[in-house]
């Protein structure tokens, strides 16, 4: 990050954490190469097998949408004394920058038993991006950016603290 960039996000993680996920996969696909030969001998175990395939589409699911995920919002001057753009960057290493005033909602959602937030952002393009979990930012830092967005916080719906999930 350059100097004169402003940080808005930063989460806690950015990498897409493949060595745990690879792990997970290989052992599901051991497991169901291990059904296929039970099945493939008779037995009555299919069930396994379907759960093992579902196991596996959903986490290829999980990879895809978690590769859009936003790590970082910060910024940025704009070329030729131009306007300031916000450069967003997501788990999967895609870099886009976007006008400030095309945000039409940022919305922190604040952990009930951690101090980490999480960032939703809504552009006027229609595209919603996720943040992953981070630590929480200042308001007046996104509503001095953005100024046409509708900027908000609220607490999480869930994980209330002293009340087990």
């Amino acid at each position: 990050m350059a100097a004169s960039e402003a940080l808005l996000w930063d989460a806690n993680h950015k990498s897409m954490q493949m060595v745990p996920r690879l792990r997970r996969i290989g052992v599901a696909v051991g497991c169901l190469g291990f059904l296929g030969l039970l099945l493939w001998t008779g037995s009555n175990a299919p069930w396994a097998l379907c759960a093992g395939v579902l196991y596996l589409l959903g986490e290829i699911a999980y990879w895809a949408w978690d590769r859009r995920r936003l790590v970082e919002a910060s910024i940025v001057p704009g070329e030729a004394d131009g306007p300031a753009r916000l450069r967003l960057r997501r788990a999967g290493g895609q870099i886009t920058e976007h006008d400030p005033h095309h945000v039409a909602r940022v919305l922190i959602i604040h952990d009930n038993v951690h101090d980490l937030a999480k960032v939703r952002l809504s552009l006027h393009s229609g595209q919603f991006l996720f943040g992953r979990p981070g630590n929480p930012p200042a308001l007046t830092t996104w509503r001095r950016t953005c100024r046409k967005a509708e900027v908000s916080n609220r607490a999480a719906r869930w994980g209330m603290p002293g009340i087990p999930d």
